[in-house]
């Protein structure tokens, strides 16, 4: 597996080149760049990693660049490093999105921990995604009335209570409840319900 790629945004060439070697032995691949503005030219969305950039820079600084990264919906985690840290300036990089600050003189072991959990948060939100999508094609397959017997069945009507309301037998309800938790992939009403949260089907 390829080592984790750090996107280094700095316009100080010492700062790009020592955060840069340092990185480097902590074993991850680096690409510097000298402005917010270069690194959004060249970007390539296909290409996962996390970008740790200065929050004061020329032209786009680092609060623009999350919100740039917002607006283009890419999904890219940022980590902020500031020398001129405080705690407005701090509020205001997490709000628009950023998944960490760090003050300048950066500690290696405070800015690899910071990476390291905007990476596991950024994976774990693509295993959500595949997740959700997946969830959400099975839902798909389902007919009109298979989704009304879902619905009714994770809304807590036992299947008695969906024959009467629906004029079925009992044992057509069965019969229906079989085939959702089927093509559903659910191995039990519990499981049925998560996946009805998930869905937006009902309120958690």
């Amino acid at each position: 597996m390829a080592a984790p790629m750090v996107f280094l945004i700095d316009d100080h060439a010492s700062v790009r080149d020592a955060l840069g070697e340092m990185l480097s032995v902590f074993g991850y691949s680096v690409k510097a760049y000298e402005s917010a503005d270069v690194f959004l030219a060249a970007i390539d969305k296909r290409e996962p990693g996390c970008i740790v950039a200065d929050v004061r820079m020329p032209g786009t600084d680092g609060i623009g660049l999350v919100r740039e990264l917002a607006r283009r919906d890419i999904a890219m985690p940022v980590v902020l490093i500031s020398g001129h840290a405080d705690v407005p300036m701090a509020v205001a990089a997490i709000k628009s999105g950023a998944q960490d600050f760090i003050e300048k003189p950066v500690d290696d072991a405070q800015l690899v921990a910071a990476i390291n959990r905007a990476l596991a948060r950024s994976f774990e939100q693509q295993d959500l995604h595949k997740l959700q999508g997946a969830l959400g094609a099975r839902f798909a397959r389902l007919t009109p009335r298979q989704i009304e017997i879902f619905d009714l069945v994770v809304e807590g009507f036992t299947s008695h209570a969906i024959a009467a309301k629906l004029n079925i037998s009992v044992r057509t309800v069965e019969s229906y409840r079989a085939e959702v938790m089927e093509k559903m992939q659910a191995e039990s009403i519990a499981g049925l319900v998560r996946q009805a949260i998930r869905l937006g089907r009902i309120a958690p």
